[in-house]
C-alpha cells in the first residue's frame, strides 16, 4: 500500500483512462482564496469551500505526523468518522516504514466505511503538534507523496490505486497546527501536482 518504484504510466492510448480529478477543500476563507490563486485555471483540479468529508471521492488525505497518531486538527475529525482509522496507519506505517514515516512519503489504508473507502496518510511534521519553520517544504513533500502514490502506487491486491482512486480530496497541508501560511501551503502544493501531473497533459 505504498508506491511502487517501477513508474506505470499508462501511455498506451488504448488503455489510457480518464484523469485524475484532484478537489482543494478549505473550510475558512484564507485557505479557499489561495487555492483559487493557486489553481489558475490547470485541469482536472477544483475547490471545495467546505469539509473533504463533504466531498464525493474515492479517498481523503490526512497530513498526519509520521507516527500516524490522530489526536489533533483534522485527523482528530478523521478518527472520529473512521473509527478504526488510527489503528489502519500505525499498522501500515509499521509494516512498511518500521513504524516512522518519514515526511515525503505516503500511505493508503481503508477507511472501513463505504464513503471515502481510502485515506492516504502522508505527514507534514514528524512529531504530533509540531510548528513548521515559515521557510519549510513539507507541504510540497507531502503532496508529491500523495500524488506519487496515487499516480505509481499499488494496493495489497495488486491494483494500482489510480485505477481505484479517480479523484482525492485535499485538505490544507500543515495550516492548522503546523501554521503554514495558505498562501504557501497552496503554492507548493501546485508545484507538486504540476511535477506529477504535466500540466501539459502527459501523465
Amino acid at each position: 500500500m505504498t508506491a511502487d518504484s517501477r513508474p506505470d504510466m499508462g501511455t498506451d492510448p488504448g488503455t489510457a483512462t480518464a484523469g485524475p480529478r484532484l478537489v482543494l477543500c478549505a473550510v475558512d476563507q484564507p485557505l479557499a482564496l489561495a487555492w483559487t490563486e493557486a489553481v489558475a485555471g490547470r485541469r482536472d483540479v477544483t475547490i471545495h469551500a467546505g469539509s473533504v468529508l463533504e466531498v464525493d471521492a474515492q479517498a481523503v488525505v490526512s497530513p498526519a505526523n509520521s507516527f500516524g497518531l490522530m489526536r489533533g486538527g483534522i485527523d482528530a475529525l478523521y478518527a472520529r468518522v473512521f473509527p478504526s482509522i488510527e489503528q489502519h496507519v500505525r499498522s501500515a506505517v509499521l509494516a512498511y516504514h518500521g513504524g516512522e514515516l518519514p515526511v515525503g512519503q505516503a500511505v493508503i489504508v481503508p477507511t472501513g466505511v463505504m464513503a471515502p473507502p481510502w485515506l492516504i496518510s502522508a505527514p507534514t511534521m514528524r512529531e504530533p503538534g509540531e510548528s513548521l519553520p515559515p521557510d519549510t517544504v513539507h507541504p510540497y513533500l507531502a503532496a508529491r507523496a500523495v500524488f506519487h502514490l496515487w499516480r505509481d502506487g499499488r494496493l495489497e491486491d495488486e491494483r494500482r490505486v489510480r485505477d481505484v482512486v479517480r479523484t482525492i480530496a485535499l485538505p490544507g497541508l500543515g495550516t492548522g497546527v503546523g501554521g503554514v501560511p495558505p498562501q504557501n501551503c497552496a503554492r507548493q502544493v501546485m508545484a507538486a501536482w504540476d511535477e506529477v501531473f504535466d500540466p501539459r497533459g502527459l501523465r
